[in-house]
């Protein structure tokens, strides 16, 4: 594929100008505060915005209108899910935060039981960031190599490093700012985009609409009752267990809910940040679905060997005017490092915050600023680690996240446990997050087919919640030396 030098150049110049936007912000992190939660002086609509483009990674961004392109608007169910989770966020959880003094998302956890279920959810979480930025990094690689014909190992090496330089010298506000930046970008590519491929139809919107109906399209899936199929109600239900972890214990969420001005700036980045996703992923299906007709009425413009995934990327690459490409590029790419950027920082935080910091009141200021430097230099490099053993190793992706769903299911039961009642104990929720983690895992691993795979999440968590709710009374009840209450 043959890309203009003007494509290029607005790529590279949008890469540097990140980097070089991000380091600015080196002078401003005077303490932990600033670099954890920038000093807790972000206003809402920057912290809503990073929230979007953190959620809309890269592989987002190609994995939607790929969606739409193979099958049929499904998957948007999904994106109806995620208002509702702001809401629920916006009004419970950015003032159960804002209230408590860490700025870590599972010291809520100690307090309720035990340092046992403070690590277990950090250690969880940095695992899960760790094959996220290796995946992102992969994922992204791979697009950028099919588009521009570079190195995938270049590409993870100068990803990775590029955003560890801002992520490590710029703290959180470099985070945040750069990532609000990047998610206008995105949108603007999307919406670019999807006016172009409009307009390139021979017939325009008559024709989308006409071409997309005959071939069931736009179709939500079926409003039936299985469970081993991803009807409208399993993943409009999946969805909501998924976000409601995303905004009840993703440690990149509670960052900005710290970060902002006040309550009500937090507040309003939560909904903001939920609310601009749906037309956004609007796009994406739109995207979708123009280019099924577009290369459907236009059978000739497509190689046989394209599809899927890789059917925007050609679009991108081979039918945008000059100009417009760099732009789609830079939004790709602006999509995983503002992904990769906030896991790097969110996770030195949870180093510092819930294993370095805990309980060592010794620990000055300086030696804090070292951790957390050190660590998200660290994390940044393991992530690109991860993303290099991906190009040797690929199978063990799927495989890895299936295990990250088993962690993730497991921490979402046990927050909304400690959350929703305050009669469970240690060893209530202990029991629930075995017997949880152990249905997570048959249903993970042993290839059963009555449940679809987006209902492990739901059944897991409503398990873990479930054993430890009853089991705080059963024990209370049964225990030696129990009297009933008149």
């Amino acid at each position: 594929m043959n890309i203009h030098f003007f494509d290029i150049a607005i790529f590279f110049l949008f890469t540097f100008g990140t980097v070089l936007f991000g380091v600015s912000f080196v002078k401003k992190n005077r303490d932990v505060s600033d670099y954890t939660r920038g000093g807790g002086t972000i206003p809402g609509f920057v912290a809503g915005m990073s929230i979007f483009a953190t959620y809309l990674s890269s592989i987002s961004f190609l994995a939607l209108p790929g969606s739409a392109y193979l099958g049929n608007w499904n998957s948007f169910v999904f994106s109806l899910s995620i208002p509702v989770a702001s809401l629920i966020a916006a009004k419970y959880f950015v003032p159960f935060y804002r209230n408590i003094h860490s700025i870590s998302a599972y010291s809520f956890l100690e307090e309720r039981f035990g340092y046992w279920a403070r690590a277990y959810a950090a250690i969880c979480y940095l695992l899960t960031q760790v094959a996220r930025i290796g995946s992102v990094l992969f994922l992204l690689a791979l697009a950028l190599h099919f588009m521009l014909g570079w190195s995938v190992a270049g590409i993870i090496i100068v990803t990775g490093l590029a955003v560890v330089v801002y992520s490590v010298l710029g703290g959180i506000k470099a985070v945040i700012w750069t990532d609000a930046i990047q998610g206008i970008i995105l949108i603007v590519g999307a919406l670019a985009s999807a006016v172009i491929l409009i307009v390139s139809l021979p017939e325009g919107w008559t024709q989308f609409f006409e071409v997309g109906r005959v071939h069931h399209k736009f179709s939500l899936g079926s409003f039936g009752n299985r469970l081993d199929i991803p009807t409208f109600w399993v993943t409009f239900i999946y969805g909501i267990f998924i976000n409601l972890q995303n905004y009840g214990i993703d440690q990149n969420y509670v960052q900005r809910y710290k970060s902002t001005k006040s309550e009500k700036s937090a507040r309003f980045s939560a909904l903001f940040g939920g609310m601009i996703y749906l037309p956004v992923s609007f796009l994406f299906f739109i995207i979708g679905t123009a280019l099924f007709v577009y290369f459907k009425v236009q059978p000739n413009l497509l190689p046989d060997h394209i599809t899927g995934d890789h059917v925007f990327p050609y679009f991108i690459v081979n039918h945008l005017p000059v100009g417009v490409t760099g732009l789609l590029i830079a939004s790709i790419f602006s999509a995983g490092m503002s992904t990769v950027s906030t896991s790097v920082n969110s996770s030195a935080t949870i180093v510092l915050t819930d294993f370095f910091e805990r309980g060592k009141s010794e620990l000055t200021e300086k030696k804090k600023m070292t951790v957390l430097y050190s660590m998200s230099f660290l994390f940044g490099i393991l992530g690109v680690v991860t993303g290099l053993a991906m190009m040797s190793v690929k199978s063990t992706l799927d495989a890895w996240w299936s295990l990250a769903s088993v962690f993730s299911g497991g921490m979402l039961g046990l927050f909304l446990l400690g959350y929703i009642s305050r009669k469970p104990k240690g060893i209530h929720a202990l029991a629930g997050v075995v017997c949880g983690i152990a249905v997570i895992f048959w249903m993970t691993l042993s290839g059963q087919t009555k449940f679809h795979s987006y209902l492990i999440i739901v059944f897991g968590t409503v398990l873990i919640f479930g054993v430890g709710f009853l089991s705080s009374f059963l024990i209370s009840k049964f225990a030696p030396g129990h009297t009933a209450s008149k």
